[in-house]
């Protein structure tokens, strides 16, 4: 029964930390990527499609994106998508593909998006605590209807903590890879 809590636990946290992984990836350093616009949402004829789905999204050159829709008519459809988003981009249309230039970050800008990864971090880190007094509440329930004995249930709470501790660290070296990511010139 305590494997099981532990087991539900960090299933809890892991995921947590994937959600936190795909939240950073959506932060922009100074380098564009493809999967910065995964996020986005097209109107797809009445449907929200993500723009991966009507479009091959690749890398036109350094600075800029390329998105090639496989249904021309969505040309003008991706490019207000883009727009309207919240990543502050000036897409183009040229010819049969929609460019998206990426401009350089400033140092302000670099700032803000620091506070941002910050506030993320913090978050996935509310959620493993919260997962861990999940998993507490649930191991005193189990030591109240006598199922598990005071030493099971100290040696669980002492085992959830050095998961937490271990889940917490993860995210700790995620915040700081990606500080210094967007702090790099």
């Amino acid at each position: 029964m305590i494997a099981d809590v532990k087991k539900s636990a960090e299933q809890k946290m892991q995921k947590s930390l994937e959600a936190l992984q795909v939240d950073f990836g959506k932060v922009r350093s100074g380098r564009p990527h493809a999967g910065l616009l995964d996020h986005i949402m097209v109107d797809y004829y009445g449907t929200p499609t993500p723009i991966k789905q009507l479009a091959n999204v690749t890398l036109a050159d350094a600075r800029t994106i390329g998105i090639i829709p496989w249904d021309k008519k969505m040309l003008a459809v991706i490019e207000k998508a883009v727009r309207d988003s919240d990543l502050g981009l000036n897409p183009m249309t040229v010819g049969e593909m929609v460019r998206v230039p990426m401009p350089p970050l400033t140092e302000e800008r670099r700032r803000d998006l620091t506070k941002i990864v910050k506030a993320e971090a913090e978050t996935a880190r509310i959620a493993m605590r919260n997962a861990r007094r999940d998993a507490n509440n649930q191991l005193k329930e189990l030591l109240k209807d006598k199922l598990i004995a005071e030493d099971e249930d100290r040696r669980g709470q002492e085992e959830i903590q050095k998961l937490t501790n271990h889940y917490i660290a993860e995210v700790d070296k995620l915040l700081q890879t990606k500080e210094s990511e967007l702090m790099a010139v």
